[in-house]
């Protein structure tokens, strides 16, 4: 039975490469809503749940976010193109980064991994941090956020793209940061 808190064990994840600031398994920042659902047609067992809003003068709704609850995706869009890409740590696809899984970890533990990632590389400006102490890899385009299980807190990444470093908590809406 399915519990609200229940972690999917690895061997059941996906296994998906980070290839910073451009894309995130099968999926590319500036994809569009429907190419992204091709993209995972195969892959999630569940169509795409889209958030449409419409602007004062705008005809046509425009896609501002999509989700994949079951596969453990949520997608936010900009100007009807993929803009970030935020992985449940309960029931999210693995990603991995040099090797590193990203989903689903203890928070210190890769908050260390960053660190040292951070001191072997040049510049040292690796690792920044959001409001709240939670760490940024300027290199990889990913944000760890936090997500709880049970009692515990597990990582739950967010991956941008490039442009997105320029002004990162303003450049996804405020629930994309939220722990949850």
């Amino acid at each position: 039975m399915f519990k609200w808190w229940d972690v999917l064990p690895e061997d059941e994840r996906q296994q998906w490469a980070l290839n910073p600031f451009v894309g995130v398994g099968p999926l590319r920042f500036g994809m569009s809503p429907g190419e992204l659902s091709e993209a995972l047609s195969g892959i999630a067992t569940e169509a795409q749940r889209r958030t449409l809003r419409r602007s004062a003068g705008d005809a046509v709704p425009t896609v501002v976010d999509g989700t994949y609850r079951k596969f453990g995706l949520k997608l936010y869009y900009r100007k009807e193109r993929l803009a970030g890409v935020v992985v449940d740590a309960l029931r999210g696809p693995q990603v991995l980064a040099d090797g590193m899984p990203l989903v689903g970890r203890i928070p210190s533990v890769l908050e260390q991994w960053m660190i040292d990632r951070a001191e072997v590389r040049e510049p040292h400006a690796e690792l920044i941090y959001m409001d709240a102490g939670v760490p940024v890899s300027d290199t990889l385009g990913a944000v760890i956020d936090v997500q709880r299980a049970g009692d515990h807190l597990l990582t739950r990444p967010v991956f941008v793209p490039l442009e997105a470093m320029d002004d990162l908590p303003r450049f996804l809406p405020r629930e994309a940061w939220s722990v949850c």
